[in-house]
């Protein structure tokens, strides 16, 4: 007991010490302030070693000259933790070091606190650019270490997202329940394997997330991290905390002296990225309620759209956009070009009602003017390069794929596979396709292609060498033989 006594006073001492070490030093800041701590760890080592018989620390260091001494950093993170309030073991359990997918909104910023306080962990949060425009990246880093994040990474993979992620869908023709164009769902593949790339980078053994446990987005990222890393652990804590809500949460970051953001409450569920804009909540939550005209963001009203129409020609290769109007951009650009052309002429409105993976129906209103344009063009040009039976199959396979992407299978071998034969089945899906903007309308007026099967020759109603009309009678007998049979059976003929 008199071991513990010593200890319990010389940890008050030498901690009232170390922080006050030179002039003016802020708590626990600053490399001097880290390193005269060190002193406290190694005595508090010697004295739990006496208690053992074992001594922690082979070498005493002296407060006064411990700025000249190289400390481990390991070691020091650990102890440190003890002493802002974190304990090394969370309540919950022990995690080294998290990736979290941060936004900066008051989920993830209480989310950081309290995976320290729950797992014990160092937090390092990851921020994905999506598209979703510079302002939702401000003031990012300093929200991140005010909440208690190691460091903020933010990635910028927008070119990736178009190029790798929406260009297949848009390939495949994937939409689901044959409105949806997967914004959401295509975006998160590419976020939550960033976050494996970046928890290998930076030594975690686990990453988290903010999405609640009743959406599809919680699916959508853990299927990618056990496709990718099924060795890192998953912590949502939406799934495992008593907060119930937002004012649940204020409390929580106001116990933990964390900044609660300072924005202003959105009535609506949000989310942005370059390939659309959605809507959620609110008036929304009735089926029956009329959007709101303030409610849309990126496209204007159709009954305020130009009162002119307005001309775009879209080059594809292979299936996948390339030019617009004869200018060669990047898919990140050329999206963000359609975007702006197509809002202005209302394009892309969608108000639907889905079936969320998780077994609930939702109401959603979506805003993709850019996306709205690639799918008539790059559908229209497929009626010139391919043939029925094609088509048939391909729509078919379509709608597999949009269910896959989906239910967050992006990963999974049977997409990969379907993408397979996309890109085999569009290999001549090349040529331009020009399109008629009107007040939220988007009507197919041109298509060319060098591959094209349409051959005026044949499809003429003048009569020509390669299609002799008469051939058709001996057609239509054959063809509807099985319906003459049956009929005859009927009748006893």
């Amino acid at each position: 007991m008199a071991q513990l006594h010593a200890i319990s006073s010389c940890s008050s001492a030498k901690l009232s010490y170390c922080d006050s070490v030179g002039p003016g030093a802020p708590l626990l800041h600053g490399k001097r302030q880290r390193l005269a701590r060190l002193c406290l760890y190694q005595e508090l080592g010697a004295k739990f070693g006496g208690l053992h018989g074992n001594a922690i620390v082979h070498q005493t260091v002296s407060c006064n000259k411990v700025k000249h001494y190289r400390v481990i950093q390991a070691v020091l993170a650990e102890k440190e933790n003890e002493i802002s309030g974190f304990p090394n073991s969370g309540l919950r359990g022990k995690l080294n070091k998290v990736v979290l997918a941060y936004s900066g909104g008051l989920d993830t910023s209480v989310i950081v606190p309290w995976l320290k306080e729950n797992y014990g962990c160092d937090v390092v949060c990851f921020t994905a650019d999506v598209g979703q425009g510079i302002k939702e990246l401000e003031g990012l880093e300093a929200k991140a270490k005010d909440s208690g994040a190691s460091q903020l990474v933010v990635k910028d993979l927008k070119e990736e997202f178009v190029r790798d992620y929406i260009y297949p869908c848009l390939r495949a023709g994937a939409i689901y329940e044959r409105k949806y164009l997967l914004g959401t769902s295509m975006a998160r593949p590419v976020i939550a394997k960033a976050m494996v790339d970046v928890a290998k980078e930076v030594g975690a053994d686990a990453v988290a997330h903010g999405c609640t446990g009743k959406g599809n987005d919680q699916v959508r990222f853990e299927l990618t991290f056990f496709a990718l890393n099924p060795e890192l652990s998953v912590v949502a804590p939406w799934r495992e905390w008593e907060i119930k809500g937002r004012e649940d949460a204020i409390e929580y970051a106001k116990k933990h002296d964390i900044p609660v953001p300072v924005t202003k409450k959105s009535i609506y569920s949000r989310d942005r990225n370059l390939w659309h804009l959605s809507h959620e909540g609110d008036i929304l939550e009735d089926p029956a309620n009329e959007p709101k005209k303030d409610m849309y963001m990126i496209s204007v009203d159709p009954e305020d759209a130009p009162n002119e129409p307005e001309y775009v020609e879209i080059g594809i290769v292979s299936g996948l956009p390339v030019s617009v109007n004869g200018k060669e951009l990047s898919p990140a650009g050329l999206l963000s070009e359609l975007n702006e052309i197509g809002g202005k002429h209302g394009i892309g409105r969608i108000d639907m009602v889905e079936n969320r993976l998780v077994g609930m129906k939702s109401r959603g209103v979506y805003e993709t003017p850019g996306g709205m344009i690639l799918f008539a063009a790059v559908c229209e040009l497929e009626s010139l390069t391919l043939e029925r039976e094609t088509i048939q199959v391909k729509d078919s396979l379509a709608l597999k794929y949009a269910e896959l992407v989906y239910a967050g299978r992006w990963f999974d071998p049977l997409r990969e596979s379907m993408d397979a034969f996309m890109e085999k089945i569009t290999e001549t899906t090349t040529g331009s396709v020009t399109l008629k903007l009107y007040k939220g309308s988007v009507t197919v007026v041109g298509r060319k292609s060098p591959f094209s099967l349409y051959r005026q020759d044949i499809s003429s109603f003048e009569s020509g060498q390669i299609y002799d009309q008469a051939d058709a009678a001996g057609f239509i007998r054959l063809y509807g033989l099985p319906m003459r049979v049956r009929a005859m059976m009927e009748k006893g003929i």
